[in-house]
């Protein structure tokens, strides 16, 4: 059943055991995960956590929501976001959603969402016009990186071994290898 925006983040904020994002109207749960999942979502977090500077970014893993419109919230398994979008934040009782473009969002694969993030996630991603968007898969130890290009198109970019780096993010780069370790 479609519920409104204000009906969705009452939502989700006053449900402490789960965690939900809204897809077309429609609130979904976000189900829970393997340790292979957590772990490369954690460790990417700590990567560009380690890379960034904390006056001008802020790193979410699992937490936030990436706000397309009143429609759709999606809460991705990493994002990277300026810290001017998080001042209006800071002593809020709001639930916490960007509608900004982020620099980096970042899913990683799951038997249980796989096809949802890849059908559902990322077009609204690209539609909201975040700069990088990464498909991190634990089983395979690859990274496709979707990348916005001037005329608002995405390149594609599969990543088997090496030095991945975050074009969105000067200067940060991630080694596959230790992401998954």
């Amino acid at each position: 059943m479609a519920v409104s925006a204000a009906t969705f983040e009452r939502l989700a904020l006053e449900d402490e055991d789960s965690q939900w994002e809204m897809v077309c109207g429609r609130p979904r749960r976000k189900p829970d995960m393997t340790y292979p999942h957590n772990e490369a979502g954690t460790q990417l977090l700590v990567i560009l956590h380690a890379q960034l500077d904390d006056q001008l970014y802020r790193v979410r893993f699992n937490a936030g929501h990436a706000k397309r419109n009143d429609a759709n919230y999606f809460i991705p398994d990493v994002m990277v976001l300026p810290y001017d979008y998080t001042v209006k934040f800071h002593g809020s009782l709001a639930l916490e959603a960007y509608s900004g473009p982020l620099p980096f969002v970042a899913e990683v694969w799951s038997a249980s969402t796989g096809d949802y993030d890849v059908e559902d996630k990322f077009p609204e991603y690209q539609r909201r016009g975040d700069l990088e968007i990464w498909r991190v898969h634990p089983y395979e130890r690859t990274i496709i990186a979707w990348r916005r290009q001037p005329d608002g198109a995405y390149s594609e970019t599969l990543y088997t071994q090496g030095v991945v780096p975050v074009e969105s993010l000067p200067g940060v780069s991630v080694v596959l290898e230790s992401l998954f370790r």
